[in-house]
C-alpha cells in the first residue's frame, strides 16, 4: 500500500470532507472487527466530532482513516462496504431529489451536484457512449492505493442509488476500474456483474440508454405535521388563484438543486422570452428574485421540518453554493440561523 506521507503530498491543504464520510469508514471497519476507538486515535480524531453532519474535516484526514481501516481490516474490498453505507445513509437526500425529478435523464443531471454531499474527493460526469450511457468517476487524489478505496466506494453507491430509483430496474451493464485487477474480484462482481475491466483510463459505470427514459419513483413524505404536503402541493394556492405564478414557482423547485434558475434559464424552460417573463411578473406587482426568494423561503421551511436533512443538504437542495450562502440568505427572512430556528421548534 502506498504510504501516508506519499498519499498526503498531493492533497490540497483546502479540500475538505464531512462527518459523515468519515462515520461510514468506522462503521465498515467496526464490521470487520476493527476497534474503532482505536482507529479514531491513530487518525487523530474524536467521535463527538462526527455527530455534527455539517462538520468538514481535512480530506487528508479522511485518507489517512480509510488507509488505517484498511490496513487493520486487511480487507482491500473495504471502499465496496463504505459505498454501501453512505447509500444507506443518503436515501433521505436521494428521496428529496428524486421528487424533483421526472426520469432517469433528470437524475444524471443531478449527480455531479449531489456528490458535492460527500466532500472535495472528485467529480462525476454522464457521457453518451452509443447506446449506453457512461457516468465518469474523476477523483481529485491520483495515488493509486487510496485511489481504489474511493472509487470502489463512490461507485458502488452510485451503482446501487441508481437501480433504485426508477419503477423499471437499471442494472450497471459493465464497469471500468483504473487499477489492476485484484486477485480476488468475487465482491466487485457481486455488485457490477461480471463485464468489469481493469487498468481503464477512468473508472465508470455503463447503462443502457433506453433507461434514460424511465420514470424516477416518485415518494413525498408524510412525517410530522410540517410535511404531511406533498411537494407537488406546496404552491397550490397560486395555481388556483394564477396558472402562471403557480408553473413559474414549480419550474424554480424543481431546477434548484441543478443551480440552474437564471431568468433566462426559466424563460427558455416555459417557452417564453426573457422581456415576457419580466413583463408578466411586473404585471403582478412582483419581481423575478422576489418569487425565487419566496420559493427558496417556503421550501427551506418544509426541508428544515425534517431532522433527518442536514443543513448543507438543505443548502443543495435550495441551490446554494454552500452552506454558509443558505445560512445568510435564511437569517435574512426569518431572523436567525437555520440551526437555531430548528432548535426553536
Amino acid at each position: 500500500m502506498a504510504s501516508h506521507k506519499s498519499a498526503e503530498q498531493q492533497i490540497n491543504p483546502n479540500w475538505s470532507v464531512f462527518a459523515p464520510a468519515f462515520v461510514a469508514i468506522l462503521q465498515a471497519a467496526e464490521k470487520e472487527g476493527v476497534n474503532q476507538q482505536r482507529l479514531l486515535r491513530d487518525a487523530g480524531l474524536q467521535r463527538d466530532q462526527l455527530t455534527i453532519l455539517d462538520r468538514r474535516f481535512p480530506v487528508a484526514s479522511y485518507f489517512k482513516l480509510y488507509q488505517l481501516a484498511a490496513e487493520a481490516s486487511e480487507n482491500p474490498d473495504i471502499g465496496l462496504s463504505v459505498g454501501r453505507i453512505m447509500y444507506i445513509k443518503g436515501l433521505n437526500l436521494q428521496l428529496y431529489t428524486c421528487s424533483l425529478c421526472k426520469s432517469f435523464r433528470d437524475y444524471l443531471n443531478l449527480i455531479p451536484s449531489t456528490l458535492k454531499m460527500r466532500g472535495d474527493i472528485g467529480e462525476m460526469t454522464a457521457h453518451r457512449e452509443g447506446n449506453l450511457v457512461e457516468l465518469r468517476w474523476e477523483p481529485l487524489l491520483q495515488n493509486s492505493g487510496l485511489k481504489r478505496y474511493c472509487s470502489d466506494e463512490v461507485l458502488s453507491a452510485s451503482a446501487a442509488i441508481i437501480n433504485s430509483l426508477c419503477i423499471l430496474p437499471v442494472p450497471v451493464v459493465k464497469a471500468n476500474f483504473t487499477y489492476p485487477q485484484p486477485q480476488d474480484t468475487s465482491q466487485l462482481e457481486a455488485i457490477f456483474g461480471r463485464s468489469i475491466s481493469y487498468n481503464q483510463p477512468y473508472s465508470s459505470l455503463f447503462f443502457d440508454s433506453v433507461a434514460l427514459d424511465y420514470q424516477i419513483l416518485k415518494q413525498d413524505y408524510q412525517h410530522g405535521p410540517d410535511l404531511n404536503k406533498p411537494f407537488s402541493e406546496l404552491f397550490e394556492d397560486d395555481q388556483i388563484g394564477d396558472e402562471f405564478l403557480a408553473n413559474l414557482k414549480s419550474y424554480m423547485m424543481h431546477r434548484l438543486p441543478k443551480g440552474e434558475v437564471s431568468i433566462d434559464n426559466l424563460a427558455s424552460q416555459m417557452n417564453i422570452s426573457r422581456r415576457t417573463l419580466q413583463r408578466r411578473l411586473s404585471d403582478r406587482d412582483t419581481n423575478f428574485l422576489h418569487v425565487l426568494q419566496e420559493v427558496r423561503s417556503r421550501m427551506a421551511l418544509r426541508y428544515l421540518s425534517d431532522d433527518r436533512l442536514g443543513i448543507t443538504e438543505i443548502a443543495f437542495l435550495l441551490g446554494y453554493a454552500d452552506q454558509g450562502s443558505f445560512s445568510s440568505a435564511f437569517k435574512s427572512w426569518q431572523g436567525m440561523s437555520p440551526r437555531d430556528f430548528r432548535r426553536q421548534r
